[in-house]
């Protein structure tokens, strides 16, 4: 499998790779070769579940599903969660319909093209390294769920504070190597070639939502 991250996220009309990680939501392996040639696929490739960003896009992909399912096109939701710890938070958050695979080595990213970026004491080159004085001069907003703007680690504690997430060794040890992964969806067609994407900080900054309404126009042209 092929690692570009340097290189940058997987753009319009290039073939993604393959990648073969456990199943989360069903028993066995799910890979991206298991659509294709069969039916287009929206990819979400996320931090972990230890993200409420993260969480906030899944739950959306979830509710998204069921008019791209009526228009003939799969969701494949990846998170850096260990498999058991992302099976017993779904267990108690379930999602119906969301077909999901546990990546802890971020394999998935790195073919993808999404950079782990390195938050650093120096200069900053976004999107592959930030300084930590950077990251604290950013401010991040939920609209309707956070009382004023907040740097990216205040965001984070308020967000899952509120959402009850308790932070468990699992994901602790995820944050300590990917902190700073980047998150993406990708759009492939039955051929598995990218028709839309949307990629964190090179589409709206760290936390931006992506445009659902673009991305289910594009669906409307590649489904059935």
């Amino acid at each position: 499998m092929s690692d570009r991250a340097d290189v940058g996220p997987l753009q319009l009309g290039e073939r993604a790779p393959n990648f073969v990680l456990d199943a989360i939501t069903r028993e066995g392996k799910v890979a991206i070769d298991d659509f294709r040639g069969e039916k287009p696929v929206l990819v979400g490739l996320y931090r972990g579940l230890h993200c409420p960003f993260c969480r906030r896009h899944i739950a959306t992909v979830s509710l998204l599903t069921p008019a791209l399912n009526a228009k003939g096109i799969e969701t494949l939701t990846v998170v850096n969660t260990p498999i058991e710890r992302a099976r017993l938070y779904l267990r108690y958050h379930p999602m119906v319909g969301l077909l999901a695979a546990s990546d802890p080595e971020r394999v998935s990213h790195r073919a993808f093209g999404l950079p782990n970026m390195e938050i650093t004491e120096g200069e900053s080159a976004l999107p592959h390294k930030v300084s930590m004085s950077d990251v604290k001069a950013m401010r991040l907003n939920v609209p309707g769920e956070m009382p004023e703007p907040m740097d990216p680690f205040a965001t984070l504690e308020y967000l899952n504070k509120k959402d009850n997430y308790d932070i468990t060794e699992a994901d602790q040890q995820m944050m300590a190597t990917g902190v700073g992964q980047l998150m993406g969806q990708f759009l492939l067609d039955r051929d598995g070639v990218v028709r839309w994407t949307f990629s964190e900080v090179f589409d709206g900054g760290l936390g931006a939502h992506p445009n659902s309404e673009a991305m289910m126009s594009v669906a409307s042209h590649i489904g059935q």
